[in-house]
């Protein structure tokens, strides 16, 4: 069995990683000269169609989203905002008569965003919002009971942005519901690999 130490794993994760980023500066160049932006029409695509790690996530958030209704305001339906909504993976899981308002930087998502409405024909579609999770202007302060972001905040610039945003438009005792990605035990090569291929 072949045993590294941690100074010996440090030295091959930078080298990896520096082989990676040099791989990859194509990429980077196309970025800088504003070509990559294309991607964006692309993932929303990709994300609905071909991801199966929400099939994977689907008892877990079954169980996350199980909390939602302890929310739900006396008189008046839940109300949720969703940040970084991508394609609507969540609204399967979300109470009949919610009014959903949906948040993500990218616009191309809409059209998905619509497809996964449609299925999930429980839920009340409020708005969709070009924003990112830093930059919630235009949601009121305390205008919603419960804000959902699911591995968003990994791929945000500013996290506490993200979460001083959340407790801003939350109401007085609305809920922050979140699922993100975790690194794993250091001595492990998953977190190897979470880290070589961390850029991206």
């Amino acid at each position: 069995m072949l045993l590294w130490s941690v100074a010996e794993m440090s030295i091959l994760m930078h080298a990896c990683t520096l082989v990676l980023k040099v791989l990859t500066l194509p990429l980077q160049l196309l970025e800088l000269l504003g070509l990559y932006r294309h991607y964006k029409r692309i993932a929303p695509t990709l994300m609905y169609y071909i991801n199966p790690y929400n099939n994977r996530m689907n008892k877990t958030k079954h169980e996350l989203f199980d909390e939602l209704t302890h929310f739900t305001p006396r008189g008046g339906p839940l109300r949720i905002l969703e940040v970084g909504c991508g394609t609507g993976a969540n609204f399967e899981h979300y109470p009949t008569g919610s009014k959903i308002t949906c948040t993500d930087p990218n616009p191309h998502f809409k059209d998905y965003l619509q497809k996964s409405m449609d299925k999930n024909d429980h839920l009340v579609y409020e708005n969709f919002v070009v924003a990112a999770g830093e930059d919630l202007r235009v949601v009121e302060d305390n205008s919603v009971d419960v804000v959902v972001c699911t591995l968003v905040l990994c791929s945000v610039k500013n996290t506490a942005k993200v979460i001083q945003e959340a407790k801003r438009v939350l109401r007085p005792e609305g809920a922050f519901f979140f699922l993100e990605h975790v690194a794993a035990d250091p001595s492990t090569w998953i977190y190897f690999f979470q880290h070589v291929f961390q850029p991206f």
